[in-house]
């Protein structure tokens, strides 16, 4: 680590509270790569946690950036711009839901939002407010996000928690039916279980979940914060299911890595918020929303739907032949380019091998190694990380 490094993670440690432990100190990106402020160059298959789908720092992006930032960057949700405006259509007209959209600052304000919408429209439905979310699940830091999130991790020295939740087991429908009562109102699920270990839920489960939810007058939420804008194959990982969600949120891709959620709702839900029922001083700021409209350009004109089913399946198969070679290596998992290595044993070790040969990953789960390279990745790309990762593997595995 050289002195520079360290002298930025010192004055880190010493000026940030130290909800995280950075080794990396990263000055630069372009496309799949990171530099750190050494200079060394690293592949982020992290995506800045899923973040950099159409890649850092694209060009058609940074431009959308600089130009809205030239003419407007805030006016409050007392008026309106028209970045935003035109960025809640395309997001309605890409889900088919026919709903409207709210936009916020993050996933968890996303999710935030989601929750306060079903519990309103709960009010004039019965007086329902409960809530079914999934273990191993994740759906953000915020209390109520936190109670949402059904791992102890993220619960403890938090209590009193937010009451209205239920947990169900992912991918167990008679879980779900067992954990409703007359006070549910909804079922929030991710269609790609992200932090809890890159698992992708059934087609059989999401179709039980669509039909239980209608069958039982209850909304059905996906939390696409991860697993959204491209990310699986799809635009919305939901869309991969033939099911529809009356509700579901965004967030962390959307805008490239200027802050931005959304939750977007289907026509029946579309006017349960009114005037001044809900609010964000920054949700749907028009520079991030200048930028989410170049990331959905990008993502249409380079066909990165069709490269994160390719691609993902390229790096997955790769990703089997380590599985097939170490017995330490269990099982490859995810969707497109949502990709999940499980370990037997602890992941870190793992994590830490790949930093050493130049990769960027991350843990999920408690026993996987987790890939969100952007959508951009090129098969040559691929094919250097590849043999990076194999070196990986072998310094911890091999003879």
């Amino acid at each position: 680590m050289s002195n520079k490094t360290q002298e930025i993670l010192e004055q880190y440690r010493n000026s940030l509270m130290p909800t995280y432990a950075p080794s990396v100190v990263i000055a630069s990106g372009k496309g799949v790569t990171v530099r750190d402020v050494d200079g060394l160059v690293l592949y982020d298959f992290t995506s800045g946690i899923g973040v950099h789908n159409v890649g850092h720092c694209h060009p058609k992006v940074v431009q959308a950036i600089q130009d809205q930032a030239a003419k407007l960057t805030h006016s409050s949700n007392l008026f309106a711009n028209e970045p935003a405006t035109q960025l809640a259509a395309r997001l309605v007209g890409l889900s088919g839901l026919g709903g409207k959209v709210f936009f916020a600052n993050s996933g968890a304000e996303a999710n935030e939002a989601a929750i306060k919408l079903a519990r309103r429209w709960g009010a004039q439905n019965g007086g329902r407010y409960e809530i079914v979310t999934f273990r191993n699940g994740f759906h953000g830091r915020t209390l109520a996000t936190v109670a949402a999130t059904a791992q102890s991790w993220c619960q403890e020295g938090y209590d009193p928690l937010p009451v209205g939740f239920a947990y169900a087991d992912y991918n167990d429908l008679e879980s779900v039916k067992a954990a409703l009562t007359d006070k549910t109102v909804a079922v929030m699920v991710e269609a790609v279980q992200g932090e809890g270990g890159v698992t992708p839920a059934t087609d059989e489960f999401m179709k039980g979940l669509r039909a239980l939810c209608d069958e039982r007058n209850l909304l059905l939420i996906c939390d696409e914060v991860q697993s959204g804008m491209g990310r699986t194959g799809t635009w919305f990982a939901w869309q991969g299911y033939d099911v529809k969600p009356d509700l579901f949120t965004l967030a962390k891709s959307i805008a490239d890595g200027i802050p931005m959620g959304a939750l977007v709702s289907n026509e029946r839900l579309a006017d349960v918020f009114t005037t001044s029922t809900h609010a964000s001083t920054f949700g749907g700021n028009p520079v991030a929303a200048a930028a989410a409209l170049a990331v959905i350009d990008v993502i249409e004109e380079e066909d990165l739907l069709r490269r994160a089913v390719e691609v993902g399946a390229l790096f997955r198969e790769a990703l089997q032949s380590f599985v097939d070679k170490y017995d330490q290596l269990l099982e490859v998992r995810g969707k497109g380019l949502m990709i999940g290595l499980v370990v037997d044993g602890d992941p870190k070790a793992v994590v830490d091998a790949l930093k050493e040969q130049g990769i960027l990953a991350l843990t999920a789960g408690g026993n996987v190694v987790r890939f969100l390279p952007p959508l951009v990745l090129k098969e040559e790309d691929l094919e250097e990380a590849t043999d990076m990762i194999s070196d990986a593997l072998d310094s911890i595995f091999g003879e």
